[in-house]
């Protein structure tokens, strides 16, 4: 008996210990499917993981106008287990709603460090203001064990009527470079709530400094990249001007070619050292990598920024180097309309005319436009 004993104590005791660590993978608790959604804002990626229940229970029974105050209750409560006494709801079926950001954003005007979170809401009656709350407590069941102490952040929103949603969904609505708008959206409501990334730029720039070290350094093409990305968005150029330098003559990887020589010259530009800017401009479109299409370009930038002379001297350097290519004679057009020689422009309007490439449905036209403006006597440009 005594062994029979030992035999059963020891066969319950390994069960304990596969029951302790197995886990059979079974349906979501009231068939809420899980579900995840993602966006970018620039650098920094947002995911909500949730359970989605239907506004239809289990049993085929619609449950439209009992959702708001009634499955969903308003203001904080206590749900009859766990520990929290004030409860608000885990904005979702199961688990706790979970939100995620890989770097550290605002919403609603508010910061928020980069990490995971627990997602819960307050909800609230039609006419008032929600709160949306993000705990740092981001493993726990649901709200149930909610403790307002473990908050990371609050912040209040107005819900919005809208249009029927049969699921609870998350969706990323007003999606712009610096921000997006997270809703939830159930029954005929949607809750907003802003997330706003700041100093996008500089997140970039340090980004691209930090892949500057590794293996996208040692090509020309990014330190290019990196030169032209602070021009445009006006931001250090000190720094662009160097890098501008790497593209051109490091070792193993600069190369001086018009594009490298171009975007010295647009940081040069960006510094008002326009007549550094200029002579380096003037090397790249005599050297050897210049191409017809990239001085044509160089000259219409001329031209917007006013330079109507010197525009003209980089047409007719583009006809002396390349001469009867395309769009060399379309160069001249322009800068002859704009020095008022119409009579020369149209001569090399029916030029470029002549010659624009098979296919091209967009430069005949315009050309046939410009003899017309010409004739006129009105600039093209």
């Amino acid at each position: 008996m005594k062994q029979l004993l030992n035999a059963t104590t020891l066969l319950t005791a390994l069960l304990c210990c596969q029951l302790s660590f197995a886990q059979l993978t079974s349906p979501p608790s009231g068939w809420s499917q899980k579900s995840e959604v993602s966006q970018w804002i620039g650098l920094a990626k947002v995911t909500i993981n949730y359970s989605s229940p239907d506004v239809t229970d289990n049993a085929g029974n619609s449950r439209d106008g009992q959702i708001w105050g009634k499955l969903v209750p308003y203001g904080l409560n206590n749900l009859g287990f766990g520990t929290s006494q004030s409860a608000p709801w885990r904005a979702g079926a199961n688990e706790n709603t979970i939100f995620t950001v890989s770097h550290d954003v605002n919403i609603e005007g508010k910061k928020l460090k980069a990490g995971t979170y627990g997602l819960h809401m307050i909800a609230r009656p039609e006419g008032e203001k929600w709160t949306v709350i993000f705990s740092h407590n981001s493993g726990a069941w649901g709200s149930f064990f909610y403790d307002a102490s473990e908050d990371a952040l609050r912040v209040e929103v107005m819900p919005k009527k809208n249009e029927f949603t049969e699921w609870l969904t998350y969706e990323f609505i007003d999606r712009k470079k610096d921000h997006a708008v997270a809703s939830l959206q159930w029954e005929r409501i949607l809750v907003p709530f802003k997330i706003e990334v700041e100093n996008l730029t500089d997140m970039y720039v340090s980004t691209m400094r930090q892949e500057l070290q590794s293996s996208p350094g040692f090509s020309w093409q990014s330190w290019v990249t990196a030169t032209n990305y602070c021009v445009q968005n006006q931001t250090n150029l000190e720094e662009a001007l160097a890098w501008s330098d790497q593209a051109i003559s490091a070792p193993f990887v600069g190369q001086k070619n018009f594009t490298t020589l171009q975007a010295k010259a647009s940081v040069l530009m960006a510094m008002k050292k326009q007549d550094e800017a200029m002579g380096i401009m003037d090397e790249a479109i005599n050297h050897a990598s210049a191409v017809p299409g990239q001085i044509h370009v160089y000259g219409r930038q001329l031209l917007t920024m006013g330079m109507k002379e010197k525009a003209m001297e980089v047409f007719k350097k583009n006809a002396e180097k390349n001469p009867g290519v395309w769009p060399v004679n379309v160069g001249l057009t322009r800068g002859y309309s704009a020095m008022g020689e119409y009579k020369k422009a149209i001569k090399h309007a029916k030029l470029a005319l002549e010659n624009v490439p098979q296919g091209d449905n967009i430069n005949g036209p315009s050309l046939e436009a410009m003899i017309e403006k010409l004739s006129k006597g009105e600039d093209v440009n």
